[in-house]
């Protein structure tokens, strides 16, 4: 019997987690969850398909020293014993950087493991984490097959010009060039954009994926042409704690004027930045929105000014604008910051049906608007439990979902 699927996306202080059955694609998840606050106060949530929350007594003795692997370890556990006489077949991993070497997804070997080590410096928030998983499902069950899909990969359809630094050939022909990033939800987004919008989704599509981390697309075909993120995941727009695109002598003033150390200069922009850095406040949107405070506010106009100004940018990329698509934590939830972003692309003929845009619809642009604006729930894990069902065949050394 083929046993089901697990897909885990560890973040720097989460890990996402979902199980599938492995000949059903089109059947939700049989568990999710999200065990949240690693390294600080870890707490365990996950639900049934029906949406019954699954109870769990053996996370209780985690605390602020219980790291990734020690959360992983008790996550296998836990869902031993929910699989019962069902075993699992295969994990996948959402790995943020796959360089140069990786565009689709590939089974884990040490090798490969060892490889995307060196890219841990072009994704430090990310890369380290998802390895760990890894690691920590290889002591689990050594021989359980694993696989990476990474979030670059989708990108790689996007031009050598979308792709160059104005930098020396020698340092963009050893790999400093543009990646992207957000390549899974992306690719979650345009396989389901045709049942929304028919024959359009193949059009001039900019998606925006806000979070926490955050990044547009501009896309053709359904295939990447252009985006926001590029050698690392610092770059483009501004977000829940990192700065996003800088002019580039600031980071040469902090270090000969300011004489701050590499390391410095990495946490202030990857993790005392963005919206956290502007308000003073918090790097989580919700609680800017409820805040008095000026400094929240202003954090939240010049994130949503940063955006609009963005996503103007992509749009000469693709020759103009018919789909705008929001997707991810904040651009799924927060009205306000879609309608102050839409609010300033009316020249592009972009206009909201407010009442819509309030309930979170699906479709919140108004019957005159000249952009189909839509509100989409993105699912990496979907993206993630799709590749290992081809992968599951051995038949196969890679695959590219979309």
């Amino acid at each position: 019997m083929i046993g089901d699927i697990l897909t885990l996306n560890a973040g720097s202080s989460s890990v996402k987690f979902a199980v599938f059955h492995p000949d059903c694609p089109d059947e939700a998840a049989r568990i999710t969850g999200k065990i949240t606050g690693i390294g600080r106060a870890p707490v365990f949530r996950a639900q049934n398909r029906a949406g019954a929350a699954l109870a769990s007594d053996q996370f209780g003795h985690l605390n602020a020293s219980s790291n990734h692997e020690d959360v992983i370890a008790l996550l296998l556990e836990w869902l031993d014993g929910q699989l019962g006489d069902q075993t699992l077949s295969i994990v996948g991993h959402r790995v943020v950087h796959g360089g140069r070497d990786f565009a689709q997804p590939v089974r884990i070997s040490d090798a490969i493991l060892q490889d995307l080590d060196a890219l841990v410096p072009l994704a430090p928030l990310h890369q380290p984490h998802n390895l760990a998983a890894i690691r920590a499902v290889a002591k689990w069950r050594p021989n359980l097959l694993q696989i990476a899909c990474f979030d670059t990969g989708f990108h790689r359809t996007q031009d050598r010009m979308a792709a160059l630094f104005a930098l020396p050939h020698s340092l963009s022909d050893e790999g400093i060039i543009r990646y992207g990033f957000h390549g899974l939800s992306y690719d979650y987004i345009t396989s389901v954009l045709p049942d929304h919008i028919g024959a359009k989704a193949d059009g001039r599509v900019i998606v925006a994926h806000l979070g926490n981390g955050a990044s547009m697309c501009a896309i053709q075909n359904r295939q990447s042409v252009a985006t926001s993120m590029g050698f690392t995941a610092l770059d483009g727009l501004m977000m829940g704690r990192r700065c996003g695109a800088l002019d580039p002598g600031v980071v040469l003033y902090l270090l000969q004027s300011k004489s701050m150390e590499p390391a410095e200069i990495e946490a202030l922009l990857y993790k005392r930045s963005g919206l956290l850095g502007v308000s003073g406040i918090s790097n989580n949107m919700k609680v800017l929105e409820d805040s008095d405070a000026p400094a929240a506010h202003e954090a939240i106009d010049l994130y949503t000014y940063r955006a609009a100004s963005t996503l103007a940018g992509l749009v000469p990329s693709i020759g103009g604008l018919e789909t705008l698509v929001f997707t991810a934590g904040i651009g799924e939830n927060s009205a306000r910051v879609r309608r102050a972003i839409c609010d300033r692309l009316q020249w592009l003929g972009v206009e909201l049906e407010p009442q819509a845009n309030d309930a979170n619809a699906i479709k919140i642009s108004s019957a005159a608007s000249a952009v189909d604006v839509l509100v989409l729930p993105t699912n990496e894990e979907a993206v993630i439990a799709a590749a290992c069902r081809v992968l599951m065949d051995p038949t196969n050394a890679s695959i590219s979902f979309h």
